[in-house]
């Protein structure tokens, strides 16, 4: 494997590197402080395409390889991570009508999903399931020819300003997904605000009360809501997350560097303070290894490798366990400049620690990751015995 941008890969780079800095930096101070993406930004995205850039063209998407996508999203989370949570939701919900809906929902959705004249979300958590999906409590009932739906969704994300809902309930005892249009009606959306981090993230609960929706609203069959749809969707949603990861942990080098060249203390700018080098050398480390690691996420997922997914895991936990550590170290290198919003390290710190809890608390990867490599070590134990054996 060799994992090496190509240059068309690099063109995209510097093209979303420069929206980023020209249309998402100036605003991402505004986006936490009005707890809301700027409209302004919102538009720009959406004129770039970027917010179907994980559709075919054919739906008027951008096509991109999961690469350019990492990529897209690791400039996205340098600039705002409540814009780049856009990217994830609205790709989630995208890519399940892509894979599992009719074509009559795909002509439906998938080209207002790609220029975004319809926003989506994905409304999987609930106040009493978390991590344990299985146990979610919306209900959904055949009644005639329209589903009834129960429920209570949370946290979720864009939900303030989405206009399709792809929600996740029971039916008859087994899981299923369907796709909710916000203004139907038993459908009310409740804005949530005072998120640590990620504050323009617009989240919100989104309550149905005896919402009727066609049965053809149903995505993909009855019992597949969990394995088939929602799982694939996480993968998708954990590797834009470590991505968003590996960006938001290059804006705190950078803005460390800066402010160690800049700021003088007895005489000397900090740049000299040898404890101040080991954290900046330690944050360049880790950024460039949480980036190779999304990296190779991107070319298995490419590849169509199965291994794709639990990579997808490991990339995930290491890039939001070690940018937790450089947006702290961040802070403490600003000192008190950096526990002000005068500074944007202050924000840094606090969208941070909202990766470690979505799309899987850092406690759940590192269950599945040991997991796995108990399997595996069985596995390899079991042909070393046939091998000696033979």
């Amino acid at each position: 494997m060799k994992i090496e941008l190509t240059e068309a890969q690099e063109n995209w780079q510097n093209e979303f590197s420069a929206f980023v800095d020209n249309e998402m930096v100036p605003l991402a101070d505004l986006n936490d402080s009005e707890e809301r993406i700027h409209p302004d930004m919102l538009r720009k995205m959406a004129e770039a395409g970027y917010l179907g850039s994980m559709l075919p063209k054919k739906y008027g998407g951008m096509e991109l390889d999961n690469v350019t996508l990492g990529i897209l999203n690791e400039e996205a989370g340098r600039g705002c991570s409540s814009a780049r949570s856009l990217l994830t939701v609205h790709g989630m919900v995208s890519l399940a009508i892509l894979r599992w809906g009719t074509e009559q929902q795909r002509s439906d959705w998938l080209p207002k999903l790609a220029t975004g004249s319809a926003l989506a979300a994905f409304g999987l958590t609930e106040p009493n399931a978390g991590s344990d999906a299985k146990s979610i409590e919306t209900t959904a009932e055949l009644d005639g020819d329209e589903y009834v739906l129960n429920g209570r969704k949370k946290w979720i994300t864009i939900a303030q300003i989405a206009d399709l809902f792809l929600i996740f309930a029971k039916c008859d005892g087994q899981p299923a997904a369907f796709l909710v249009e916000r203004e139907r009606l038993g459908v009310t959306v409740l804005p949530m605000s005072g998120l640590l981090g990620a504050r323009g993230s617009m989240i919100a609960e989104v309550v149905l009360s005896d919402c009727r929706i066609p049965q053809e609203n149903l995505l993909g069959k009855l019992g597949m809501g969990l394995t088939h749809i929602a799982l694939p969707c996480l993968d998708y949603g954990r590797y834009t997350i470590a991505c968003g990861c590996v960006g938001l942990a290059q804006a705190c080098l950078e803005a460390s560097v800066e402010y160690g060249s800049t700021r003088v203390q007895f005489g000397r700018p900090l740049r000299d303070n040898q404890l101040i080098q080991k954290m900046i050398a330690e944050m360049a480390v880790q950024v460039k290894a949480a980036r190779m690691l999304c990296y190779k996420v991107g070319y298995l997922r490419d590849s169509g490798d199965p291994d794709s997914i639990m990579e997808t895991w490991t990339a995930k936990y290491f890039a939001s366990t070690m940018l937790t550590k450089i947006t702290n170290d961040a802070v403490q290198i600003h000192g008190a400049n950096g526990c002000h919003s005068g500074y944007p390290v202050e924000r840094y710190f606090r969208d941070a620690k909202i990766n470690e809890i979505i799309e899987g608390t850092s406690q759940m990867h590192e269950m599945l990751i040991a997991e796995q490599q108990f399997v595996t070590n069985r596995r390899a134990g079991r042909t070393m015995a046939q091998t000696a054996n033979s």
